[in-house]
């Protein structure tokens, strides 16, 4: 059966992405009831260069030269499918000032590192949100017919909704013991961009990050759970979820704290958590 979704032939570029992202952003004007891509985009023939690989490691604290990817590393593979998708005129959220507020990974087998494998992206939903609304984008690694890891990011475009109720309390859970403090370098984004391929300003320099209203280059997401995961290890089979409540500025002291299958990424104070995460083994 001829495939029905869109192939591509290599790994789109991220900075020309970025830049058509951020020219289009102006022209849009998000709602929750718009209409979206129903494109799946597929990307076969994915081999892992080896270099890139070891650099992700070092700056995300993961073992180096072990033969499974790390669980945060198709994400990575899959961001440029999903950075076309976000950044094409379809889409309706503007890409600049798009906050990732969570993702869920779940990994059914390890990955090797010297396999070959096929990718594919697509927007699953756009959801309200107390502040604005919220898009869905998944990701699938596959070999064969069989998929190996899966994800689900959520990423927020904030604006007024008049309708928009005030959210529940969640029921207070007991504080996390600390396990480590970490003192981040102001360059941590400039060396996760470096590795990853993602360079959105924010991340990289105080300068370019106070054009969109932060004070100092805040860290990428994606690295503070990868960071935290590595810290905590996980199993080969197994689903996390990670929510991202606040940004982390650059340089800065946070405090890892984890116990069970319970993660977070805090500041000093304890008082501001950026990451909460929970590990969720599978079975069989």
């Amino acid at each position: 059966m001829a495939n029905p979704y869109p192939t591509l032939t290599d790994t789109p570029a991220l900075t020309p992405l970025l830049l058509r992202g951020a020219l289009l952003s102006p022209f849009k004007r998000p709602r929750s009831d718009a209409a979206f891509p129903r494109t799946r985009l597929v990307l076969p023939g994915v081999r892992v260069d080896l270099a890139k690989l070891a650099a992700y490691e070092r700056v995300c604290g993961f073992a180096t030269g072990e033969d499974a990817l790390p669980l945060t590393y198709p994400h990575v593979l899959g961001f440029p499918l999903a950075m076309r998708l976000m950044s094409c005129r379809a889409f309706p959220l503007p890409l600049l000032g798009l906050v990732h507020t969570s993702v869920e990974i779940t990994r059914h087998t390890a990955v090797p590192a010297t396999g070959e494998y096929e990718l594919s992206v697509y927007v699953d939903e756009l959801a309200p949100h107390r502040r604005g609304t919220e898009a869905t984008v998944s990701t699938e690694m596959r070999a064969g017919d069989k998929v190996l890891w899966e994800s689900r990011s959520t990423y927020l475009a904030r604006h007024h909704r008049p309708d928009a109720r005030t959210p529940e309390v969640p029921e207070a859970q007991a504080p996390l013991p600390t396990v480590a403090e970490w003192r981040l370098g102001e360059d941590v984004g400039r060396r996760y961009g470096a590795a990853s391929g993602d360079r959105n300003p924010i991340h990289l320099y105080p300068l370019t990050a106070r054009l969109f209203g932060f004070p100092r280059a805040i860290a990428h997401g994606m690295w503070t759970a990868a960071r935290c995961l590595a810290a905590h290890g996980t199993p080969e089979r197994t689903r996390v979820r990670a929510e991202f409540r606040a940004p982390v500025l650059l340089p800065g002291v946070v405090e890892y704290a984890a116990e069970g299958g319970r993660f977070q990424l805090r500041g000093e104070d304890r008082d501001r958590v950026h990451v909460e995460g929970r590990i969720h083994p599978l079975e069989g």
